[in-house]
């Protein structure tokens, strides 16, 4: 079959995508940065649009041509930076489903979520709930699948936050520990989709992939064991302590930074991640989170990426303020500060070189905390880094000699960039 992917370089989509294609599938991936995945997958043809700017049957009339099926994973937490969700849940699906209709796509399958519940109402549901109610009414043939908390051999989302928690030192923190949940395996997804295609799950179907669990401390300490980490003890939170965390996630938010600690998340988590009564379950056992864990080993990649999970914010709120700090405070003294270079120029010319640096660190400490550009401003700062390096052997070579070691210490400044730029992506 020709299959679109809606989503494909999701955590869900990828794997759908990569499953397919191995079945014999004809598979076009949708994303809106697909270059990485292209080169990983190049039996997937890859196509770049933003669901977004998809919003009338027409827009969608090339993408469909040729196509037989369309599954869904795109999807979005709540509005952002770059998420806007009525448009990426819901108007770009009613445009899809009109287009659909009109080209006889055989089969629409929707990865949707539990709507049913007291998170309901959170824009992030009612958005998906709006779409998944517009294609049963359609006329389509349509597949909707419910998946609880996915967890893969990869992290993403709420996946990641589970290792990242159960790899803190000595006690694990958690807010809504006693919430109940539920999960799916990836596999098990993509297991689904496939018995959609073949039609053994058949068409008109609403179900959910879900494994009843126990609650999000035993999950964590599943996690933990897997990790071979040593036992720590829970210690339960009250919901306030996330109303902070929650508030800077949100914030952060609008600057592309897409964190499972926002507050839609907390709000889903806080009524817990359950199978939903009102749907039905697929024609085959849904494997648990601690078997999935048994048989996937993990190695000692798996312990860096819990380890450094929750120090990724850390190292970029560090390296923009060690930017600002070094273009602000010369901005003090400005004459001071350009006596180093008024040895080799006018004073004038001194202090001009003095405010474009300055100018320079402010705006590299400033972009960095915005994602889309944050690479742009980490290649930057190597750049920079390298060239003060350089300009301070040549300028002012006994500063390597400065008892504070100002130079000495921009080394493991560019040390920690480099790293930053290692685990900037994370999918």
């Amino acid at each position: 079959m020709n299959i679109l992917i809606l989503g494909a370089t999701g955590f869900i989509g990828s794997n759908i995508a990569s499953k397919l294609a191995a079945e014999g599938h004809a598979v076009t991936g949708l994303g809106r940065d697909t270059a990485r995945l292209a080169a990983r997958t190049p039996q997937i043809t890859w196509v770049r649009a933003d669901l977004a700017n998809l919003l009338t049957a027409e827009s969608w009339k090339d993408l469909l041509a040729r196509q037989d099926v369309v599954v869904n994973c795109a999807g979005a937490l709540q509005d952002g930076l770059s998420d806007r969700l009525k448009d990426v849940q819901t108007r770009a699906q009613l445009a899809l489903q009109d287009a659909a209709k009109a080209v006889g796509i055989k089969l629409v399958i929707q990865i949707s979520a539990d709507t049913s519940g007291p998170s309901g109402e959170t824009e992030f549901l009612a958005t998906k709930r709006a779409a998944d109610e517009a294609l049963a009414r359609s006329g389509l043939p349509f597949v909707i699948l419910r998946p609880a908390l996915v967890i893969g051999r990869n992290a993403f989302g709420g996946t990641a936050l589970l290792r990242a928690l159960a790899a803190l030192p000595f006690v694990l923190p958690l807010v809504h520990a006693h919430s109940a949940v539920s999960t799916v395996t990836l596999d098990d997804v993509a297991k689904a989709v496939s018995l959609a295609l073949t039609g053994e799950i058949p068409s008109g179907s609403d179900l959910m992939l879900a494994k009843e669990g126990g609650t999000l401390a035993s999950l964590v300490t599943e996690h933990r064991t897997w990790l071979g980490l040593p036992p720590a003890p829970i210690v339960s939170l009250p919901a306030f302590a996330a109303a902070p965390v929650s508030a800077i996630a949100d914030a952060l938010g609008w600057l592309g930074w897409r964190s499972p600690l926002r507050s839609t998340a907390m709000q889903v988590m806080r009524h817990g991640v359950r199978a939903g009564d009102v749907h039905a379950l697929p024609p085959f056992a849904i494997e648990p989170a601690s078997a999935f864990l048994a048989r996937n080993a993990a190695g000692i990649q798996d312990v860096w990426f819990a380890r450094l999970y929750f120090l990724k914010p850390l190292i970029f709120f560090c390296l923009s303020a060690f930017w600002l700090a070094s273009g602000l405070i010369p901005l003090l003294e400005p004459s001071r500060a350009a006596g180093h270079f008024s040895p080799f120029m006018g004073q004038t010319a001194a202090l001009g070189l003095t405010f474009a640096t300055c100018l320079i660190d402010i705006v590299l400490g400033l972009v960095v905390l915005f994602r889309p550009r944050a690479r742009l401003a980490l290649s930057g700062m190597v750049i920079v880094t390298l060239a003060y390096l350089a300009g301070s052997i040549v300028m002012e070579p006994a500063l390597w000699l400065d008892p504070l070691g100002p130079m000495i210490k921009t080394v493991p400044a560019l040390a920690l960039t480099l790293v930053a730029l290692v685990i900037l992506d994370e999918r």
